[in-house]
């Protein structure tokens, strides 16, 4: 169904099981999710394909389907959690604004912690042709009509 790179031996994401300490909360043939370990909004989950893709930067247009499956994965997530639409949030880092490298999805249940910035998941609309501004991070729904358009998701508008 998906083109996924190989697993990598030394890749956290790679190997996300409960045996390895990750509180799993979801998982099928082609993702799992967890919760993030240090959450900044009252629900945290990241949801990761099994196989490795190494950031939003290897995405394709051919790739939709397997992002449209993180946002459905998503969305079951916080709907098990009550989650109003107004109150979700889901999207990626953009390299080198990650932390690991392997794609994760961020799922967020808003507001976040008070002890947390808000700043690090900030949304830039775009204009124009633009379907993002100038962020390091893409909601979902940016990132699919990027890829739809053929355009490659990046910090710079696009």
């Amino acid at each position: 169904m998906f083109s996924f790179g190989r697993r990598s031996a030394t890749c956290e994401f790679c190997n996300v099981s409960s045996e390895k300490g990750f509180n799993v909360i979801y998982e099928d043939s082609n993702f799992l999710a967890f919760t993030d370990i240090r959450p900044a909004a009252r629900v945290h989950v990241q949801v990761v394909p099994r196989k490795h893709i190494e950031s939003v930067h290897s995405l394709k247009k051919e790739d939709v389907a397997l992002l449209r499956s993180m946002r459905a994965i998503g969305n079951k997530i916080l709907d098990d959690h009550n989650v109003n639409f107004a109150m979700r949030k889901m999207g990626f880092h953009i390299p080198p604004f990650n932390s690991v490298n392997h794609l994760h999805l961020h799922v967020q249940a808003l507001p976040y912690s008070p002890s947390y910035k808000a700043i690090k998941y900030p949304i830039s609309r775009g204009h124009g042709s633009h379907k993002k501004g100038l962020s390091w991070f893409a909601e979902i729904v940016q990132a699919i009509e990027i890829l739809e358009n053929d355009r490659s998701i990046n910090f710079l508008p696009c």
